[in-house]
């Protein structure tokens, strides 16, 4: 496995938020061009959700399924991008003080095609692929998060 880490500036909740809104899959995971539907149930394990990759007018329809999800912290999904093949990928959420978190990905092929190529080679090419993949999940974590928390100190309520 593959793994990239990045400290996001928001709390942990921010981003198992964005996890588990199946719709915003296609904002943060490179390669992923539009969500063609998500299951009532993501992220319970089994839901999947159906996905496209690619420009149009060539896109690929796949799925990724969730494999385990732990809303204190942990997703792990199967994601499929047929014809180069599945990858297993886990994300991580860790608790840092002063409200901010860790958060760690770590992917690998493990089934068709991708499998065949050659661990450095692919190791850069994921390495690559999911520093991107944080960067974008950290701008929408923190800010979805500095959204809330600004509409919050704005309200009487807040």
């Amino acid at each position: 496995m593959v793994t990239v880490e990045r400290t996001f500036h928001c709390p942990p909740h921010a981003v198992l938020d964005v996890l588990a809104d199946g719709w915003t899959y296609a904002i943060w995971v490179v390669g992923t061009s539009r969500i063609r539907a998500v299951d009532a149930s993501w992220p319970s394990p089994g839901s999947q959700i159906a996905h496209s990759a690619g420009l149009w007018p060539v896109l690929l329809d796949d799925t990724t399924v969730c494999r385990r999800w732990d809303p204190s912290g942990r997703i792990e999904l199967q994601a499929r991008g047929w014809p180069l093949g599945e990858a297993r990928v886990v994300l991580e959420v860790v608790p840092r003080p002063g409200g901010t978190c860790t958060v760690r990905i770590s992917e690998d092929a493990v089934r068709g095609p991708g499998t065949l190529v050659p661990k450095p080679i692919r190791s850069a090419v994921i390495g690559s692929r999911n520093t991107e993949t944080l960067r974008r999940l950290q701008m929408l974590a923190e800010g979805r998060h500095g959204r809330h928390t600004s509409a919050a100190e704005g309200s009487p309520d807040g």
